[in-house]
């Protein structure tokens, strides 16, 4: 267990992305004795604009860099003494992983390996204190018909994306036990939320009823997922990060589980009555698609080992969180603009460049 009085120095990979930049955000206002350094490179799901509120904080520091350069990497680490890490910069969308799977074998595998090198090379003196934590996916685990998984559960990947994250959460256990290297895993289940990239299935469907387009659905629309609320992972991962013992794994869940397809006309049905619209008027929008290749069935997390060896649980209610989330694209159409025409970037890429860290 760490202390939560102490001053550190903790570097979060991928902090300008959906769940990354709730997590930053989370631990530079939490935590104001903590320096946040928040490492991203600024792909195309990487977006500023997400933490506008806190960028000149004083215990916060952006650092724009990719953790596919292991030169650079070992530089920043030899640069700021970072003494935690939490790892969330992940290539995560799986209908991209299916068209091309190389940026997330580099970026997923190779750029887990480098920061875990990093990390190696830094502590081998001394790496008490120290932390590496490492954020995954219930997808490693495949497509459970019944029951949930939990931290036994066998990997069995089946996109490329899962196959890729699969891959890392190897890399980090063996870290552990070869090097000794102090680290932690979470898999967690599916993420909603503000700020979330709108290729996503939820801010895809409202962004498309806002504008009244076609509502794709793979398949017949059976296949279940188990939602998360982000901010309920957010603080699930502040309490792995202080308190998850050195070396395991913990699941994290929402506790809701829904088919595509009820979810889906959930949305339809909630934003007919904040748009003031017809009511049924936007399940006309649902397209069924041809089904993607290798789509699991059902996602189920068992996240008992947490709730009871750490005492978190999740406080949103899918029906408060995503009338909630919902509420906030809806005051948010700009920012749902901007990123999905990318106009933000040109602005970013110019104020951050590698050769000024």
């Amino acid at each position: 267990m760490m202390n939560n009085s102490s001053s550190r120095r903790i570097l979060i990979t991928g902090g300008a992305g959906f769940i990354g930049s709730h997590v930053v955000r989370h631990f530079v206002t939490q935590y104001p004795n903590y320096h946040i350094y928040n490492l991203d490179a600024l792909t195309y799901a990487g977006n500023l604009e997400n933490l506008v509120d806190i960028e000149s904080e004083s215990n916060y520091t952006f650092l724009k860099a990719d953790i596919t350069s292991r030169e650079l990497l070992g530089e920043l680490f030899a640069l700021h003494n970072f003494d935690s890490v939490i790892h969330l910069a992940a290539e995560s969308h799986v209908d991209r992983s299916i068209t091309d799977a190389s940026d997330f074998i580099q970026t997923n595998v190779q750029g887990t390996v480098n920061l875990l090198d990093a990390c190696k090379n830094k502590w081998k003196e001394d790496n008490s204190g120290k932390r590496f934590y490492h954020i995954s996916t219930d997808e490693v685990y495949g497509s459970i018909n019944e029951g949930k998984f939990n931290e036994n559960s066998p990997y069995s990947p089946n996109s490329p994306y899962a196959a890729s994250k699969a891959g890392s959460d190897h890399f980090v256990r063996a870290y552990h036990t070869t090097y000794g290297l102090p680290t932690v895993i979470s898999n967690c289940s599916n993420n909603y939320g503000p700020y979330q990239f709108p290729e996503k299935f939820i801010p895809l469907c409202i962004n498309n009823i806002i504008h009244q387009k076609a509502l794709p659905v793979y398949g017949k629309g059976e296949n279940i997922r188990d939602w998360l609320h982000v901010e309920d992972h957010v603080k699930a991962i502040d309490c792995i990060f202080h308190t998850g013992k050195i070396g395991e794994t913990y699941c994290v869940g929402g506790d809701n589980e829904l088919t595509n397809i009820e979810l889906v006309k959930n949305l339809c049905e909630l934003m007919d009555i904040m748009l003031d619209r017809r009511t049924g008027g936007s399940e006309q929008l649902i397209t069924f698609v041809a089904d993607r290749p290798g789509h699991d069935f059902r996602y189920a997390i068992d996240s008992r080992k947490l709730k009871n060896e750490l005492g978190w649980k999740p406080e949103n209610s899918f029906e408060k969180g995503i009338q909630a989330t919902i509420q906030w694209y809806l005051e948010n159409t700009m920012w749902l603009e901007h990123v999905t025409r990318g106009s933000y970037k040109d602005y970013y890429q110019r104020m951050y460049n590698e050769k000024d860290l």
